[in-house]
Formats: C-alpha cells, structure tokens, sequence
C-alpha cells in the first residue's frame, strides 16, 4: 500500500521536474534574446511548480516514514528510495526503481540546465556593470588627463592677431 503511494508520489514529482525542465529551456531562450518579459513568465510560473514539488515532496516523505514505521524489519527512521528498493518485493522493486531512476535523469538534467543559466545571467550581468562602466568615467578622466600637451604658451582664440 505505502509502496503503491511512493511510487505514485515520485511519478508526480517526475512529472514536475519535467514542466520545471521545459521552463527552464523557455528561460534559456528568453535569456539568450533578451525577453524580460518571457523571462519575468517563467520565474512567475517557477514558483507554483516549485511551490506545488514542495507540497508533493512533503507527502512523498511521509509516506517513506509511514512504510519505515509498518516494515517490521526495517530499524531506520528515514530510508531513502535506494534503501526501501532493497527491501520491497520484485514486482514493487522494478516498478520503483524504474520510476526512481527516470526521475533521476530528468534531475540532472535539470540541474545541467540551470547551470547554463546561471552562467547566462552572470555574463548578462558582466556585459550590463561593463556598460555601465564605459558610460561613467571615473575621476582622473574627467579633465581628459589635466595635463596639457604642447608646451608652448597657451593662447586662447580670443587672444589671437587680427
């Protein structure tokens, strides 16, 4: 029974990530074209899917403790999935270490994917400070070096001969 509900909750929680994955590409995108609004969408629609993992999760890691407290056997408190593959049955086993293993990939997968985007904004940010920094000059360029180059005596065009 509480194998049926982990199975279950990890399937969700699969299904999650792979919406969160597909966001992440669409923030890619929006990064690389420099939408803000695109990008502004996706980080307003991250925070329900992360919202909606962390319900979910909570859940999941119920049901695990539940299984922990029913298994007569099992002396742990928090088994991890791989603990609880070993204990299950056959049947039970294949089905969640299939799921198990799926959810892994679509995790590295999304971490990958966030990464290049984190690498995306800092260059983003470094092309931005860059920008900014040849609009502002600094003190010592203000007077364009204050130092005069000819060394003749300084005329001014009002000074000069008619």
């Amino acid at each position: 029974m509480f194998i049926k509900q982990i199975i279950d909750y990890l399937e969700r929680l699969k299904q999650l990530h792979e919406s969160l994955l597909a966001l992440s590409k669409r923030k890619t995108e929006a990064l690389k074209t420099n939408d803000i609004d695109g990008l502004r969408s996706c980080l307003n629609q991250e925070r329900k899917h992360i919202s909606a993992i962390e319900t979910l999760e909570k859940k999941r890691s119920a049901a695990v403790k539940e299984w922990a407290a029913n298994e007569a056997d099992y002396e742990g408190e928090n088994p991890t999935i791989s603990e609880i593959i070993e204990w299950v049955d056959w049947a039970e086993r294949q089905q969640l270490k299939e799921v198990y293993d799926a959810f892994i990939l679509v995790l590295a997968e999304l971490k990958q994917q966030e990464v290049l985007n984190g690498d995306l904004t800092r260059q983003s940010l470094q092309f931005v400070n860059m920008s900014l920094d040849l609009l502002q000059p600094t003190i010592e360029n203000v007077n364009y070096g204050g130092t005069s180059r000819t060394n003749g005596p300084k005329r001014s065009v009002f000074d000069s001969q008619a």
